[in-house]
């Protein structure tokens, strides 16, 4: 007696597969889960991001003299780190720190004198008298504006009509973020102690992942980042703040009304080119009308000299590279850093927008060398090229 055949069955398709495949591929899982932890980061750590980013900053721009630094300590990172961190610090962030509060200081008397005139009216100044051509033009306005009680209430009302509440309380709350800014500013001594120390390490792998997503490009942009920072860096903030010091120092010898405030707004109004040149000329005007002829011209005289020194010899030397802001890119960086990161984005704003203009010149330049290739690694399909060598054919033969 002989086994009945056994009949084979199809067995219906599992849900999950099969206990020997997997349901979706390793590598796509990997990858995900790669993307929801850098997401996961992100969301956990924003709040960080403004001081990290000021720490990379100061971190790319001040690298040349960490190297020297640390080969002067005899290659210990952590010593030089330290080291590095404390000279900011006492030379830097300290000055800063004074001149800021030396200058919120000098505001809040402007704001009080502001607060009595708009409460009990003023006169206008004597040296409106002397002002050629429109003396009289200038009294009505001080008088209209300024002069009786009230006026300059409703002036500022005028132009922040509704808002007004709302600026009064974002200046109440810009007072109030006191702690916030210290915080910021721990956070980021911290990071940029780890940038000194680690930083070398972490390049290094960064260009390996570089190497493997962008193999063709990467060495290239790699460089490009770095040399941006610290000329934008150099440039724009370092030189900056070297002519508010300055011409600061020469307001208040020249007899300038708060100068502390004046050379604070005179360091802003350096980032943006031509904002220091209008600076020193507003303020050599105002002592000129008001009476201090000389020190007027002569403060004028000193701004136009100290200016052009910068512009014809420090500048080059210190910036480095094609890196050059056009003017537009550079009033949307600070403004925009300003606005959306506090007084940091001063400072990124910049460096993100010399990014921006870097990278596109990049661009251009490969357009420009594809162009002069002959097109090469430009994709034309063949009825274009037909229809381009019709239209240049045209006209040769209309001539013929």
């Amino acid at each position: 007696m002989t086994k009945p055949d056994l009949i084979p069955t199809e067995r219906e398709p599992r849900l999950l597969g099969s206990n020997r495949s997997a349901l979706v591929p390793p590598m796509a899982v990997a990858r995900w889960l790669i993307i929801l932890i850098l997401l996961a980061c992100v969301y956990f750590f924003h709040g960080f991001l403004v001081p990290v980013l000021a720490a990379l900053i100061i971190g790319f721009a001040s690298w040349p003299v960490y190297r020297r630094v640390l080969g002067a300590v005899g290659g210990n990172r952590t010593l030089a780190a330290s080291l590095m961190i404390a000279v900011i610090v006492l030379f830097i962030l300290i000055p800063i720190l004074m001149a800021l509060s030396y200058a919120t200081n000098e505001a809040q008397q402007l704001i009080r004198w502001g607060v009595a005139t708009n409460a009990n009216g003023a006169a206008a100044p004597d040296w409106f008298a002397t002002l050629p051509f429109v003396s009289e033009w200038a009294t009505e306005q001080w008088d209209l504006y300024v002069g009786r009680p009230g006026a300059l209430g409703q002036y500022v009302a005028y132009i922040g009509g509704a808002n007004v509440y709302n600026i009064y309380q974002t200046v109440l709350a810009a007072g109030g973020s006191f702690l916030d800014l210290a915080l910021n500013l721990l956070f980021m001594l911290i990071a940029l102690l780890f940038v000194y120390r680690d930083g070398a390490n972490l390049s290094g792998q960064l260009d390996r992942f570089g190497e493997r997503i962008l193999p063709t490009r990467w060495q290239r942009l790699s460089r490009v980042v770095p040399a941006t920072i610290s000329s934008t860096v150099t440039g724009m903030t370092i030189i900056a703040i070297g002519e508010g010091i300055v011409l600061g120092i020469a307001y208040a010898l020249a007899g300038a009304p708060s100068p502390v405030l004046l050379g604070v707004i005179t360091g802003v109004a350096a980032m943006i080119p031509g904002g220091a040149p209008l600076s020193f000329t507003l303020v050599s005007i105002y002592l000129v009308a008001s009476g201090s002829i000389i020190p007027g011209i002569a403060l004028f005289v000193w701004g136009s000299v100290e200016l052009f020194i910068v512009d014809k010899t420090l500048r080059p030397k210190l910036v480095g590279g094609p890196i050059k802001l056009p003017f537009l890119p550079t009033f949307f960086g600070l403004i925009g850093g300003v606005k959306t990161m506090g007084f940091v984005g001063l400072f990124i704003g910049p460096v993100l927008m010399a990014l921006f203009v870097s990278m596109w010149r990049e661009w251009v330049h490969d357009l420009d060398q594809s162009d002069d290739e002959g097109g090469a690694g430009l994709a034309v399909p063949p009825e274009v090229e037909d229809l381009r060598d019709a239209r240049i054919d045209e006209p040769q033969k209309e001539h013929a």
